[in-house]
């Protein structure tokens, strides 16, 4: 055989030998990456579905905790529920004895009203979380309105008046599926995802059920392992696709078939699947919210940035967003997002384009600058931190505040995961003392668990040595915002919501009609003449008609969320007289 014949031929064979190694290997490589941004979703979501489902089970515990306080008793249970209902769920449920007698909305559920302990199909896991004082959802059910629920019953034991804990029944909630968490599944289907949401049929049978899906079968699917109170539940997902790309590989095989003759188009094509690695690597280190480095990302290229020029210096800094969580809670997580997502922008806009920036997490970033010391960067850290961050929410602006700590490659350590933790530690020492700060690291700083530091209004509230409100600075909108136990215990009101509609949220309410002008007259004209609190004695009207007289000290605040409000803290006039007669005369009570 002639050699123009036998060269072509073995360059064909050795062509197609080649080609279809490089075909195997890009197969594997992509399932390989498909996989990896699946685990990162599977992950993103079964968070997102645990907490939706969570926040469903915390509706039980919000009417467990009114039921402790109410010995048992719930005032005004259809107004209470009302204001707990949502678009994903279904119904609230009142079960003493395991009975259920209150349903809300009761129209179209008055079939719900069962013994759940003796009900054939409800009794033997109701049973169970009464026995065994525990959480326990079931389903899911078909509902006679249509659809799907998932139920949930929350066991309430009270104390009797000796001590004894006794089984007092169930709070219920009855959660849409899958309304409750299709913010996620949706986003799934629009990735191109197909998923499975499964649950244990009950804690006592370990089989699993399909709770959401939107397809029939999955191979080998990334999972994600939730746990629901007690129960175990699993999220799995995989491309719509399937883990390879069939068509991608079509066209790899059969135009590299045709280039094997042709090899200057070999090498383009070269090019071309050795970027689409390069972009689907990229798309693995990138957050997807922000757009910057992710953990793993930034890590990566801190360490490669550090080996490169080891002789030079860095600063490390690591910063995330105060009171991040009362964020959320005020304004939703989809505003949480808006928050992380300024907060990006911001370093984008102010540091230099050979800084580093990443995300670790939650609300938690990191940045590793380049050629400059602690001293060298100090200010321009100090303005960033305290230049101010704005987000919109219903049309306004609100800001929000940042926290840093920083620290100095080499001479605070020589390891980049050391560097993170002086940095992390000097974030810590900012939380310490009072957040909205920039700290350096020094010497002796420890690095701790961040939390939110300080106590919650509930806390400072309820422990405060005397009653107290909280309600709007105007003369025209006195709303009163808040009042803590102590209070609702002096003016006679069962609850925050008894107080509400009984006092209409009104400030003047609370005095004595004869007293009401001038008591407001005088705490203005105390505000206004530049005292920082204002003294007012007067007749407090309590619930059941009756009056005492009390001392009223006012402070006026700026409140970002609400503007000016008075802080107030009453005092028993006549308990006060008491306790020091010699500073009272009797005359003075009204």
């Amino acid at each position: 055989m002639k050699k123009k014949t036998i060269v072509p031929l073995i360059v064909f064979l050795v062509g197609i030998c080649l080609l279809s190694i490089f075909t195997y290997n890009t197969n594997v490589q992509i399932q390989k990456d498909r996989r990896t941004i699946a685990k990162l979703n599977v992950v993103t979501y079964g968070q997102r579905i645990e907490n939706d489902i969570e926040n469903g089970i915390e509706i039980t515990d919000t009417l467990k905790q009114l039921l402790i306080n109410g010995n048992g008793q719930i005032i005004d249970f259809s107004k209470i529920a009302e204001n707990l209902m949502s678009y994903s769920i279904q119904s609230v449920q009142l079960a003493p004895n395991g009975v259920v007698t209150e349903i809300y909305p009761e129209e179209g559920n008055e079939a719900g009203k069962i013994d759940l302990l003796n009900d054939s199909k409800r009794g033997e896991i109701s049973n169970y979380a009464k026995d065994h004082n525990t959480i326990i959802t079931q389903g899911p059910v078909e509902l006679k309105q249509g659809g799907s629920g998932l139920v949930v019953r929350n066991p309430i034991y009270l104390e009797d008046e000796n001590g004894q804990e006794y089984f007092w029944g169930f709070t219920i909630a009855v959660l849409r599926v899958p309304e409750v968490f299709e913010d996620s599944t949706n986003a799934l289907s629009k990735f191109k995802y197909n998923y499975r949401l499964l649950r244990e049929t009950s804690v006592l049978d370990k089989k699993h059920v399909v709770v959401d899906a939107n397809c029939d079968k999955m191979i080998r699917p990334a999972t994600y392992n939730l746990t629901v109170g007690k129960e175990k539940w699993k999220l799995e997902i995989m491309p719509r696709a399937g883990w390879g790309n069939s068509k991608t590989l079509y066209l790899i095989f059969f135009g590299g078939l045709s280039l094997v003759l042709l090899l200057t188009g070999l090498t383009i094509v070269l090019f071309l699947l050795d970027e689409r690695r390069v972009e689907l690597k990229e798309l693995a280190h990138k957050d997807g919210l922000t757009k910057l480095y992710n953990r793993y990302g930034f890590d990566e290229m801190a360490e490669k940035m550090i080996k490169k020029d080891p002789e030079a210096f860095y600063v490390a800094a690591l910063l995330d967003v105060d009171d991040f969580k009362l964020i959320n809670d005020m304004y939703g997580h989809a505003y949480g997002d808006k928050v992380l997502i300024s907060l990006a922008e911001n370093m984008q806009k102010f540091f230099p384009s050979s800084a580093l920036l990443g995300r670790n997490g939650g609300d938690e970033f990191c940045i590793l600058l380049p050629n400059c010391t602690m001293e060298e960067i100090k200010e321009a850290l100090i303005e960033f931190t305290k230049t101010p961050k704005t987000f919109s929410y219903k049309g306004q602006t609100y800001s929000f505040c940042i926290s840093l700590g920083y620290a100095e490659y080499p001479n605070n350590a020589i390891e980049r995961s050391q560097l993170m933790r002086c940095a992390d530690a000097a974030l810590y020492e900012v939380k310490l003392h009072g957040k909205n700060g920039c700290m350096a690291y020094k010497e002796g700083l420890q690095s701790g668990v961040r939390k939110q530091l300080g106590f919650v209004l509930n806390d400072i509230s309820e422990n405060l040595p005397g009653a107290f409100i909280i309600y709007r600075a105007d003369k025209e909108d006195d709303e009163i915002f808040y009042a803590n136990k102590e209070f609702l215990d002096m003016a006679g009101y069962e609850n925050l919501d008894a107080f509400f509609n009984g006092t209409k949220k009104s400030f003047r309410n609370l005095i004595r009609e004869d007293q009401q002008k001038a008591v407001e007259a005088s705490i203005w004209n105390q505000i206004e003449s530049g005292s920082k609190n204002d003294y007012i004695h007067y007749q407090l009207r309590r619930q059941d008609g009756t009056y005492i007289p009390v001392l009223d000290q006012g402070r006026i605040v700026e409140s970002k969320r609400f503007g000016r409000v008075f802080y107030v803290l009453f005092m028993d006039w006549q308990a006060m007289q008491s306790h020091y007669s010699e500073k009272f005369n009797a005359k003075d009570v009204r």
